[in-house]
């Protein structure tokens, strides 16, 4: 049963730090993970691919799980998939931790995804239920500021847990930090979240699930790994694999629908408004997640940083995030339709300045601006991109359209790592010394900028049609 009324829960102030701990968990640990990435190699003498994969794996479980995550909630209760979803990410997260090999890593990893997207969506949809209307808007901001948080603090955490060496344990420990975290908001979230469901919750589509999940690994696995394989024949065949799996599922999709079910990913969407864009212009964006990798490859193997040292260095980028987080819904109002493109040409003339420094070896004080600056865009570029896809759909639709564009941006993130992530180390080709990292991780920032300016050019037509179909723009991160 849903428990919102007009006066809303009674502890809804004192739930709601419960569940941005659970909102805060998952963005931070992708944001943590990357400054640790040259360590774990070290430690556990991982190849380039496998250390791609620990940011990929997680990213693409995630966009797989993350739609059924929510119904699961609808159907099964809120809370309970909220307690098991941030029980499972401690239990993860300790895998990870304990981590004796990279295939432990990599199953800690996976987990911890499956995990987040049963927790992610209760978050919201809980916040939604608890607090009255005349509340939300105030919730909802903190909820919006909790990603800018996780970031900033990833950034900072990752490095000085690295650094720190606590009882003898390096890496290990931006894993374990989240023990603690989870531990409390599971105790808390037992005493104070209340129960509700969906009146009309959506059926499972496993099937749906099993066909994403098999064309996402036949798609991620041989563009990380075929680099250094030689790109074999079996790569080749995967790679056609997939796409043949990415049309049956999107038959499959449409049986589904036509026959009254609940599809995973609703194909007839694509129709409507702007949707089809805006999905193409997701793909395009969160491939900016290769940046961490890259950036944080170049730093400490390049550059010779200490793990806090790159910690520091990204602070910029995750306060440029932060703040263009805070002021995008104003932005959007002001900017309407252009919010979107300008955003992503924001994001594109930091990263360009980027380049240029690096490429040129300019004084490092133009790296902080420049990071601001693409930080900011992108901080802006998420609310505006699910802005302008959902004012251009069916209210009624709305919420399975925003799900469907994170979905996206998280499929993103993963090929973002694998293929962006596959050229820097291509152009690296087993080279050391700073000019080399230089040149690779220009090379790939390169590839972000190129892609940031074509969703730019795409976008300049989105958001024209009909609006009203949102009216509260959300934040979401991995």
């Amino acid at each position: 049963m849903n428990t919102h009324d007009a006066a809303g829960d009674p502890r809804r102030w004192l739930a709601l730090p419960v569940l941005l701990a659970g909102a805060f968990l998952p963005p931070l640990d992708f944001f943590i993970v990357n400054v640790a990435l040259p360590s774990i190699r070290a430690a556990l003498h991982t190849s380039a691919a496998q250390l791609q994969f620990v940011i990929s794996a997680y990213a693409a479980t995630y966009a797989v799980f993350l739609i059924t995550g929510g119904r699961l909630g609808d159907l099964y209760g809120r809370r309970r998939m909220f307690l098991l979803g941030i029980a499972g990410f401690t239990l993860a997260s300790l895998l990870c931790g304990l981590a004796w090999s990279s295939e432990a890593l990599l199953a800690g990893r996976i987990l911890q995804g499956m995990m987040a997207a049963a927790l992610a969506p209760q978050v919201l949809a809980s916040i939604r239920v608890m607090f009255p209307d005349a509340e939300q808007p105030r919730a909802l901001g903190l909820y919006s500021a909790t990603f800018g948080v996780a970031a900033t603090l990833g950034a900072l955490l990752g490095g000085a847990l690295v650094s720190s060496h606590l009882w003898g344990m390096g890496w290990q420990l931006i894993f374990l930090v989240n023990l603690p975290i989870g531990t409390a908001a599971l105790m808390a979230g037992f005493v104070l979240l209340r129960e509700s469901r969906a009146e009309h919750a959506l059926r499972l589509d496993l099937g749906g699930v099993a066909l994403l999940s098999i064309a996402l690994a036949l798609l991620v696995y041989p563009l990380v790994e075929g680099r250094e394989q030689g790109w074999p024949a079996w790569t080749y065949a995967m790679l056609i694999g997939s796409l043949t799996t990415f049309a049956a599922f999107v038959r499959f999709e449409a049986h589904v629908a036509r026959h009254g079910g609940s599809p995973l990913i609703d194909v007839r969407l694509f129709a409507e408004g702007d949707f089809s864009l805006g999905i193409v212009a997701a793909l395009g964006i969160y491939l900016t997640s290769s940046f961490f990798l890259t950036y944080a490859v170049y730093l400490q193997s390049g550059l010779q940083h200490s793990a806090l040292q790159a910690g520091w260095a990204t602070v910029p980028f995750t306060i440029g995030f932060f703040c263009g987080s805070m002021l995008a819904s104003r932005l959007i109002d002001a900017l309407g339709h252009r919010a979107l493109p300008l955003a992503c040409a924001c994001q594109a003339f930091g990263f360009g300045v980027l380049i240029a420094t690096v490429r040129h070896a300019l004084p490092h004080a133009a790296l902080v601006p420049a990071l601001a600056v693409a930080g900011f865009g992108f901080g802006v570029a998420m609310p505006a991109l699910i802005r302008a896809v959902i004012s251009g759909v069916e209210t009624r639709h709305a919420g399975l359209a925003s799900g469907m564009v994170i979905t996206a941006l998280q499929i993103s993130a993963a090929l973002g790592v694998a293929i962006i992530g596959g050229v820097f180390y291509s152009v690296l080709h087993g080279q050391t010394g700073v000019r080399a990292y230089a040149d690779a991780f220009a090379t790939g920032l390169g590839c972000n900028v190129g892609a940031l300016l074509l969703v730019a050019l795409l976008s300049t037509g989105m958001g024209r049609v009909k609006r009203g179909a949102a009216s509260t723009v959300t934040a979401a991160m991995e």
